[in-house]
């Protein structure tokens, strides 16, 4: 370059110097993404009047996971008479359990618990894990909580539908939520569904253990005790639906847990809705043929149920204990669910725990 001119010199040089200048520095590494944990239930209107249970009630009716022949009959059906009288009607039943002191629904109380306590018993030596709650219907939605872990730096998401077990009117509405969620998301967190628990041991020991728990603080023993699920049509299951198969798992299970055979632990489902055929027996008829037959003394449990909520606290606790005592029964007694009790939150923490395997490092499973 001995020969060359100046001006090509400094040329060159400027060159040299701009390439450097475009190599970017190393970048820092991202901070690890946080692991969140999402509980969800069904859903509970905002109020217990009439609004607010309409509100609920035509998000739940038109999901056609609920109702799935969401043709021009039904609208017709939901819009001109439903949601015209039954609001009225349900709200009545919310204020017989609502909670005065936080203005909520126990469901919403109950689940709100079920998170706080959960986080707790992660611990402090899981500081990456968040947990959070929602409601398929209903607040907190699925979309802002989603959003919110989202923006908190969870780049991994374990969503536990709280139905030990499955049902497309249940389980699946709720992941086709969070599907559709994450659908509008340009940066998607990984995602992981917890399945049904209904054979799950520690499940089935925990809903034996509170049965027994409950009986022996009754003063007086049933002649038979009811394992009250929520009904579905028959024709959900004809389609291949799995949920009475999951339910009669349960049963058995159940039934070998407590030393009960089918004529002491008897499986019945509740909350028929319409004119459709639904699951059977039915609740509320067997509880008045019981009545009717010279039995005195029932209690029932509802196994299908992670959380009180209207369908265990008024269906079964008030309206089915009438039903019994105006048929000739003398003692009916309705079971909690597991709830937030230490059995329950045994199970939720176990599901939550095997199923962040390869999330979570193994010394912090302990």
């Amino acid at each position: 370059m001995q020969g060359e001119p100046l001006s090509h010199k400094l040329a060159a040089m400027n060159e040299v110097s701009s390439a450097a200048k475009a190599v970017p520095p190393a970048a820092k590494p991202a901070p690890a993404a946080k692991v969140a944990v999402l509980l969800v239930n069904l859903g509970t209107p905002e109020a217990a009047n009439a609004a607010a249970v309409r509100r609920y009630l035509k998000q739940f009716l038109t999901d056609p996971r609920v109702i799935e022949d969401q043709g021009p009959l039904w609208q017709l059906v939901l819009n001109g008479a439903i949601l015209r009288v039954r609001p009225h009607r349900k709200a009545r039943s919310y204020a017989k359990i609502w909670n005065r002191e936080k203005n909520e629904s126990p469901l919403k109380t109950i689940t709100r618990s079920q998170a706080e306590k959960l986080a707790v018993m992660l611990g402090p030596q899981r500081p990456r894990i968040a947990v959070d709650w929602a409601m398929r219907y209903g607040e907190p939605a699925i979309a802002s909580r989603l959003e919110a872990l989202v923006a908190q730096g969870c780049g991994r998401v374990l969503v536990l539908p709280l139905y030990p077990q499955y049902c497309a009117a249940t389980t699946a509405t709720a992941g086709d939520e969070v599907f559709r969620v994450l659908a509008r998301m340009r940066f998607q967190p990984a995602l992981r569904i917890a399945p049904p628990y209904y054979n799950d041991t520690v499940y089935v020991e925990a809903v034996a253990s509170a049965t027994r728990a409950a009986l022996a603080k009754l003063d007086f023993t049933p002649d038979v005790i009811l394992a009250s699920f929520h009904g579905v049509p028959q024709a959900y299951v004809d389609q291949g639906d799995p949920y009475y198969a999951q339910c009669l798992e349960t049963m058995r299970l159940l039934r070998a847990a407590l030393a009960l055979d089918e004529s002491r632990l008897i499986l019945t489902f509740q909350s028929r809705f319409g004119r459709t055929k639904w699951l059977e027996p039915a609740t509320d008829r067997t509880v008045r043929r019981l009545a009717r037959d010279g039995t005195r003394n029932i209690a029932v449990i509802t196994p299908g149920f992670s959380a009180d909520c209207l369908e265990t606290l008024e269906e079964i606790a008030v309206a089915n204990a009438h039903v019994f005592k105006r048929y000739g029964g003398k003692n009916f007694a309705a079971i909690p669910c597991l709830n937030d009790s230490a059995a329950g939150m045994r199970v939720i923490s176990h599901l939550v725990l095997r199923e962040l395997k390869g999330w979570v490092q193994k010394t912090d499973d302990g």
